[in-house]
């Protein structure tokens, strides 16, 4: 998979731009706040139909504009496709080959991309809510049966949530066991999938670590909650879950078990990442799951993702950037720095600079 052009329309800080990326490595540089990590949102946002640094899409406007227009050309195994869309204060259009879609499931797919900058660091130091994004971001372009599970496992989330809010305690406890078996069969589609994701995950994860780290340290991933080894196993686990925290979810005013609340367990030489990681042993982490999933995109999609490295190089030293350089041939790569010294990568690339919203093209 591959981006071949992109044009944008007040995003961001661009009034309008249009630019070609190579199949290669593609560097976009200049000086920090000029929009380089701005236009690599894009192409995530059309990748995902989310961005990966706001989860407003009236934020993504350019100031003193009333709408945005991103538009990209893009190729896979399957042919040609083109993908842009319309963002608007408060709702958005999103077309396919210039046919407008109703559902983001609808997006997912089409390009795949991974994205990779400093702050994912939270992946690793930060609570349950970012693994739980990573595995849900990550499966939602592999499988759309995924995505749908989770829209509608989240709907009835939020109505079970709100019964428990009701002051009428007898109702509540009337009602919940039927919320509770809608609950549980998106539930099992969730786990079981995740499941199966984190048993391509840890083993790849742990070979890219070994890489990045010349074998000196261990990396472990595993899901944090058991809930039987089929379908119909973890969703009897849930029912049961839920039914026992019945008192409990009530006090609360929210529902404590369930995909929603598990998390994906990391270990540095069988010791927990998120307590006491370092700085570089969390950013090699998370650089190492990152790398393990364009090879899961690669092996269920038949080709590779789009890469996007926002600003990544300042934070690695240059041993390790070469072992990442390396990792890079045939994957599209869209990465983002303030210098772009030859030396770094011992091969042509595209180089786009990039200054206030402008971009400008040259070869190196």
């Amino acid at each position: 998979m591959r981006i071949k052009n992109l044009r944008l329309k007040n995003f961001r800080n661009y009034a309008e731009e249009e630019f070609s990326f190579d199949p290669g490595i593609n560097v976009l540089y200049g000086r920090n706040a000029q929009g380089k990590t701005n236009c690599a949102e894009a192409v995530f946002y059309l990748c995902t139909g989310t961005s990966p640094r706001d989860k407003k899409d009236k934020h993504l406007i350019r100031a003193g504009a009333d709408s945005a227009h991103v538009f990209a050309e893009a190729e896979s195994r399957f042919g040609s496709v083109t993908i842009e869309a319309d963002i608007f204060e408060n709702r958005r259009e999103v077309r396919i080959n210039g046919a407008k879609i109703a559902r983001n499931a609808d997006l997912l797919g089409n390009v795949n991309g991974v994205f990779f900058s400093p702050e994912e660091l939270r992946l690793i130091q930060d609570g349950p809510d970012e693994r739980r994004r990573f595995l849900n971001v990550s499966l939602s372009q592999t499988s759309r049966s995924y995505y749908t599970a989770l829209v509608r496992y989240n709907k009835i989330l939020e109505q079970r949530n709100a019964l428990l809010k009701e002051r009428d305690c007898s109702l509540v406890f009337e009602t919940l066991s039927v919320w509770d078996v809608q609950l549980c069969r998106y539930a099992a589609e969730l786990i079981c999938r995740r499941n199966d994701y984190i048993a391509m995950l840890a083993p790849l994860a742990a070979e890219q670590h070994a890489y990045l780290t010349d074998g000196a340290e261990r990396l472990d991933v595993r899901a944090e909650r058991n809930y039987g080894q089929t379908r119909e196993e973890a969703e009897q686990t849930l029912l049961h879950d839920l039914s026992a925290c019945y008192e409990r979810d009530v006090r609360l005013g929210y529902t404590s078990v369930g995909p929603h609340r598990d998390d994906l367990k990391i270990f540095i030489d069988g010791t927990e990442a998120r307590v006491y990681g370092s700085q570089g042993q969390a950013r090699t982490a998370a650089l190492a799951l990152k790398l393990a999933e364009v090879e899961i995109f690669r092996r269920l999609s038949g080709e590779a993702p789009v890469l996007i490295l926002d600003d990544v190089m300042s934070e690695l030293d240059l041993a390790r950037r070469r072992k990442l350089l390396a990792r890079l041939d045939g994957v599209q790569t869209i990465l983002t720095c303030t210098h772009t010294e030859k030396v770094l990568f011992g091969k042509s690339v595209n180089k786009i600079r990039i200054a206030e919203g402008k971009i400008r093209r040259g070869r190196a």
